[in-house]
């Protein structure tokens, strides 16, 4: 029988970024410096195919770290922990790792800066997200405001008007961050903002390449976990962009094939935390109803690497 023809348009840059990439490596060094079992507090990245892989080969996942030993290494995952977690770990003598993305610690650092100057922080994340809760950790508690939305900002009671400074998770949508920055700025025109925005790279690339296959296409697939924050904000940018149907799947065997009913024209892309063999397979579930024609559409190149701590190399 002769399947029916699409065209499924791949986007590039996609799935793993520098920092996820990093923190995998981590994890995976500390297996064969130290063997098992390593623990990490919190899932290394928000993917899990890839924290079951490290979990097969020895990693332990925990979500506090009273649940690690004292005499076993422990790694802080890619989205930041608050102060308070190395300061314990170190309380107790045990050997920590940090994994988180250096863009992430850059955010840190900017909290950090504008505190000691004397202003309060206004942050722009998702509450409860890991990497918000690590970054607003990382000041005295009331001297980071977060704010999700526009209306937030309109409730914003801060200490003193004048003294302000922003700063965004890294993994949010650039279009809904822009116009929540606006209304910080409208509302409090002193306010001090980053001198490049927190909005990590890789984030904005893969936002971009979305952008410019969804003209093209009529339905999106979205490979990443249910609490990756940038996975998600891929399927909202497909949306804006006129795609009217952009699915979130975790692996081919999540998509609804039913619901997708007969395209012509796939976009596929991954999250920053979604591995390469899960598009692989995406493909080939597709190839297996249809007669595919691939077309990558690439909007930038990224050659961004950064370096495993010393404790590893060494």
């Amino acid at each position: 029988m002769t399947k029916p023809p699409l065209t499924l348009y791949l986007a590039a840059p996609r799935g793993f970024c520098a920092g996820v990439d990093r923190a995998v490596k981590i994890v995976e060094m500390a297996l064969l410096k130290w063997g098992a079992p390593v623990y990490v507090r919190h899932e290394i990245v928000h993917n899990r195919f890839v924290v079951e892989g490290l979990r097969a080969k020895g990693a332990v996942f925990v979500e506090e770290l009273d649940e690690c030993p004292d005499d076993r290494p422990v790694i802080f995952s890619a989205h930041g922990v608050p102060k308070s977690v190395p300061a314990a770990a170190a309380a107790r003598g045990m050997v920590f790792v940090d994994a988180t993305c250096p863009l992430v610690s850059k955010v840190h650092a900017e909290a950090a800066r504008h505190h000691e100057e004397g202003l309060q922080m206004v942050m722009i994340g998702h509450a409860g997200h890991p990497e918000v809760l690590g970054t607003m950790g990382q000041l005295p508690p009331g001297e980071v405001l977060l704010v999700e939305t526009v209306e937030d900002v309109a409730k914003l009671a801060p200490r003193d008007p004048a003294q302000l400074a922003y700063i965004t998770q890294t993994t949010l949508s650039v279009d809904d961050t822009a116009a929540v920055i606006a209304a910080l700025q409208s509302r409090f025109p002193t306010i001090v903002g980053p001198a490049k925005e927190d909005i990590c790279y890789a984030t904005t690339n893969r936002q971009a390449a979305v952008r410019e296959i969804a003209p093209k296409i009529e339905a999106l697939l979205v490979i990443g976990a249910p609490n990756s924050s940038n996975s998600r904000r891929l399927v909202e940018v497909g949306r804006a962009a006129g795609c009217g149907y952009a699915q979130l799947v975790q692996s081919a065997s999540d998509i609804d094939w039913r619901a997708l009913g007969a395209p012509t024209a796939v976009g596929v892309t991954a999250g920053a935390s979604a591995p390469e063999v899960l598009v692989d397979q995406v493909i080939n579930a597709f190839r297996d109803r249809f007669s595919v024609k691939l077309e990558l559409v690439e909007t930038a190149r990224e050659d961004v690497e950064f370096k495993v701590p010393r404790v590893l190399r060494s």
